[in-house]
């Protein structure tokens, strides 16, 4: 099978190469930055390199703690931080701090085609590799094999369909991929147990690398002018929602009966904004407006979370009324805005059961029990405040997985 995927990646090379330039055109890629995509623009600074793949805006600000841990234990230490989207590059130089941005390079990753990933190891010549979450990739994983480059999987993720799938039709390529890390750094005793039937041989103990993040940054001028223009109206804010879930948070809205309700509905793809604000008469973030008397605001800007969790009073966290799966409830829980949620929460399954025996996340099953839950929060300060003090005992009980991390991987780094 590897050898199979080895010649289709080698053939698909022009075929790719187009794909990548229609993509740019859509302003899925950074058209002045292609090369990267070819494994082009190697810059390996002197000493020790560490390679750190994160594939999108939430796995890149999650390994962020990580960085700060790796870098401060080793000070021959460089970074080469890889992703793969222009979201995730954009965002990362202004949550990357000053005192780091010296040490740690952005590249775009390398698609995995062989002689793509072999100029990209030519020129960096890591001494160690870190993919993040479920990033597995054939080719990649061979060539550095084929170095001798130790690599572990960082936060491990393997849902229960991508493990039946894996186990069903090809077994011996994920016992092949698992099997060749030098270290797997689980998310849950879950995804553990499912790497270790798949062949993975050397499983450390898990933990949730999301949960020890820093808090989602604000702009404290634009938190300030959001807080003037909404005065003392109680807020809910509908965070990284899907379509069919909106509709939903509507209903809990009008349902709610909290006097001046303003919901924020913040989509998880940023592009429905118009749709969003065609359906609600909202005003948009993206179009400079503020929050006004009307009964909803449409926040479709990127990597301003941050300001919206610190002005909401309670949060409905998406993905999780429709069969998604859920969203990361953990942002909301480390500014301490109590979190709701649907019952499709398997993407984060024992975050959430912890967070709900914590006290931390209410779960809903409708949009009628999301409208009792609103309710209760914003006129029950009581409810409310069990529920902060509930979210900040979970979020400190996570504050040193990013030491242990970076000491198990330092570990893997030869000398």
């Amino acid at each position: 099978m590897s050898n199979l995927w080895h010649g289709i990646a080698t053939i698909a090379a022009p075929a790719l190469r187009l794909h990548l330039r229609r993509r740019a055109q859509r302003g899925k890629e950074d058209p002045s930055r292609l090369g990267e995509r070819e494994g082009h623009g190697a810059a390996r600074p002197e000493g020790r390199v560490f390679w750190l793949h994160a594939a999108s805006v939430g796995e890149s600000l999650s390994v962020l703690p990580l960085l700060e841990a790796l870098l401060a234990r080793d000070p021959r230490l460089s970074v080469l931080l890889t992703t793969g989207t222009v979201t995730s590059a954009t965002l990362l130089p202004k949550r990357l701090p000053d005192a780091l941005s010296g040490r740690v390079q952005h590249r775009y990753a390398p698609l995995d085609v062989p002689g793509w990933v072999e100029r990209f190891l030519d020129g960096w010549r890591p001494d160690a590799a870190g993919f993040v979450e479920s990033e597995l990739w054939p080719n990649t994983l061979s060539a550095l094999s084929q170095r001798g480059i130790p690599v572990a999987l960082i936060n491990a993720r393997l849902s229960a369909r991508s493990f039946e799938r894996w186990r069903r039709w090809a077994p011996a390529l994920a016992g092949r991929l698992l099997g060749g890390l030098s270290l797997v750094l689980p998310r849950s005793a879950e995804d553990a147990e499912r790497v270790s039937a798949l062949g993975a041989r050397r499983v450390a103990a898990p933990a949730d690398l999301k949960q020890s993040a820093a808090p989602l940054p604000a702009e404290p001028e634009a938190l300030a002018a959001l807080r003037a223009a909404v005065g003392a109206r109680p807020v809910l804010l509908a965070a990284s929602t899907h379509p069919g879930e909106e509709e939903q948070v509507i209903a809990a809205h009008q349902a709610s009966g909290v006097p001046d309700l303003l919901t924020i509905l913040a989509p998880r793809h940023p592009e429905r904004g118009a749709e969003l604000a065609a359906l609600t008469g909202a005003g948009r973030r993206s179009a400079k407006a503020l929050p006004d008397a009307a009964p909803f605001h449409v926040a479709d800007t990127i990597g301003e979370l941050g300001l919206f969790y610190r002005l909401a009073g309670v949060s409905f966290v998406g993905g999780s009324l429709v069969p998604h799966g859920g969203q990361n409830p953990l942002e909301a829980v480390r500014l301490g805005c109590p979190v709701l949620m649907g019952p499709h929460r398997q993407n984060f399954t024992e975050q959430t059961d912890a967070l709900i025996a914590a006290g931390a996340l209410r779960p809903v099953a409708d949009a009628a029990a999301l409208a009792e839950a609103v309710h209760d929060v914003l006129t029950n300060p009581a409810s409310a405040d069990a529920m902060r003090r509930a979210a900040g005992g979970f979020a400190d009980a996570a504050a040193h997985v990013p030491a242990r991390m970076a000491e198990e991987l330092l570990g893997l780094m030869p000398g």
